[in-house]
């Protein structure tokens, strides 16, 4: 009985190492087929271009910047001429050679200048955040006093750095696409089940689908302060994030109703005969059928939050990107061009990676290879 039992045992090990030594192969295979010799000169070929096409880019810039820098240094240099004469022309001329900030011309920022104020920011982050430390480490004691008495904290009050306002953007995105997800995920359910409620809200959907986030923005504004009235919740975040949602839901709203719709008819009688519940209809079968489109639509929900944002927060006056923007076109200092750009290009690379997440997300509901 023992040497059967060892026997067994060992068969079995045997076998739990054969399948791991298939695996291991099948994997070494895959790693080999795509780290071969065309593979790799293929992902060089694409680095390449890539890299190129980048330092074009910049080239370009750096040469469109300076062709307008030279045209607004001249248009301050003929009007100072037609103003005040040839001696007040030649002493902006050399004003402007001296590289005094106070006379150069506000145009459009080169490469070298966008850099220039990236660090910057990055450094005011760092100085802003330690100045917070330093004062929570200050008032330390006092909070710990103020807690146990049962009152509210002293809370640091100060401006808001570049990368707190990234924070606060992803914030109020992911509140937004959060809120679209429980709105349109459940109604699109409902309207995919039942036809005559897909009619009856048909209309509801294409009137309002197209509207402008600035109209939602009012809208929600009239809303939210009525109803906060006499409260202390963060008044700018709750219209961001309100607006938001209503905005990117739609997509999410249509795909998850057409994908419920069209699930294999086969699939219902299944659950027919199995005499499904209501819910366990929808958890077994529906949702598993309809996650490719649910995430399709969850996609373009991300993409459109993140575009309407910059607005949103702009007139929501919420600490974010898009405040930070508006902020810095108002100031007119002579880096605030540099300013937005990095604002513009810190923008575009977040959506591009949100998008990039929501794609692989999508790709791993796919039910295809």
């Amino acid at each position: 009985m023992n040497n059967l039992r060892s026997s067994s045992v060992s068969v079995g090990q045997n076998y739990i190492k054969g399948g791991i030594n298939d695996k291991l192969s099948v994997v070494v295979s895959r790693l080999k087929s795509k780290v071969s010799g065309k593979s790799v000169l293929r992902s060089f070929k694409s680095i390449g271009i890539t890299t190129v096409s980048i330092v074009v880019f910049i080239v370009l810039w750096h040469l469109g910047a300076q062709a307008l820098y030279q045209k607004e240094a001249q248009a301050l240099v003929d009007a100072a001429y037609v103003d005040r004469g040839e001696a007040a022309a030649q002493a902006v001329i050399e004003c402007i050679r001296s590289g005094d900030i106070s006379c150069q011309p506000n145009s459009l920022p080169g490469p070298a200048q966008v850099y220039e104020s990236a660090v910057t920011l990055y450094l005011d982050h760092l100085s802003l955040r330690e100045a917070k430390d330093q004062f929570y480490l200050e008032n330390a004691e006092l909070n710990a006093q103020l807690s146990a008495a049962g009152k509210p904290t002293l809370v640091y009050t100060g401006r808001s750095s570049f990368i707190d306002r990234i924070v606060k953007s992803l914030l109020t995105v992911f509140a937004g696409c959060l809120l679209a997800m429980v709105i349109a995920i459940p109604t699109g359910i409902l309207v995919g089940l039942n036809q005559k409620l897909r009619q009856a809200l048909n209309w509801f959907i294409q009137i309002f689908k197209p509207v402008s986030p600035v109209v939602w923005f009012l809208l929600v504004y009239m809303v939210v302060k009525t109803l906060s009235q006499g409260s202390g919740m963060d008044k700018s975040f709750i219209i961001s994030m309100f607006s938001v949602g209503l905005c990117s839901m739609w997509a999410t709203l249509v795909n998850t109703s057409v994908g419920v719709s069209s699930v294999d008819r086969d699939y219902l009688n299944v659950a027919n005969v199995l005499q499904l519940g209501f819910f366990k209809r929808i958890f077994k079968i529906i949702l598993p059928s309809s996650l490719p489109m649910i995430f399709t639509g969850l996609r373009i929900t991300v993409s459109v939050a993140w575009m309407v944002l910059i607005a949103i927060e702009l007139l929501a006056q919420s600490p974010g990107l898009g405040s930070f923007v508006w902020e810095e076109f108002q100031n007119g200092a002579n880096d605030s061009n540099a300013k937005i750009i990095v604002a513009m290009f810190v923008i575009g690379i977040i959506g591009f990676a949100l998008d990039r997440i929501m794609l692989t997300l999508q790709r791993s509901m796919s039910f295809t290879k």
